[in-house]
């Protein structure tokens, strides 16, 4: 028996970009990305937040724009082993008309019917009903509030998924 996927994204999830600019994060610590020319972006990341996603019995994948780069500067920071990733392609970014995010037609495609949850600030009632369309596996697509990111809350919600997810298939 498998277990389930679960897809990360980082801006929101792990890094509550949308908190107070002024004022980081209790148990946060602040890195400063050179992800592309120009200014760094500032990164907020919760070295707990690692050891606890490792816990949570997923094989862990990231889905996020940072896609290679997250191994690169948001793994080690939270003690996470280098990921896969979704690759997003010309996908990433493209708006689509049925109001379905970008991610969630690459997310539903690597998952290839396999059990997921998926955590993410940008989801919509549209990324649900097309993962119940396309997938047919069970999924967890669960909001995080990027002002505060991922919570203990959360994660009880996602450990209790996991065991639904596997008993599931």
């Amino acid at each position: 028996m498998s277990r389930p996927l679960l897809f990360l994204d980082v801006d929101g999830p792990l890094n509550p970009y949308a908190a107070q600019p002024e004022r980081r994060p209790e148990g946060y610590t602040t890195i400063r990305a050179s992800v592309l020319p120009g200014r760094p972006l500032r990164v907020w990341l919760n070295p707990s937040h690692g050891p606890a996603l490792l816990a949570l019995g997923y094989d862990l994948c990231w889905a996020t724009t940072w896609m290679a780069e997250a191994n690169h500067w948001i793994a080690p920071v939270i003690g996470l082993p280098e990921l896969p990733y979704v690759d997003f392609g010309r996908g990433l970014f493209a708006e689509r008309p049925d109001g379905v995010h970008w991610k969630t037609e690459a997310i539903v495609a690597y998952a290839a019917g396999r059990p997921f949850a998926w955590v993410d600030d940008e989801q919509s009632p549209a990324d649900t009903a097309y993962v119940v369309a396309h997938h047919p596996g069970p999924a967890l697509l669960h909001h995080v509030d990027p002002r505060v990111g991922l919570r203990e809350e959360d994660f009880a919600v996602l450990a209790n998924a996991a065991t639904g997810l596997v008993t599931r298939l």
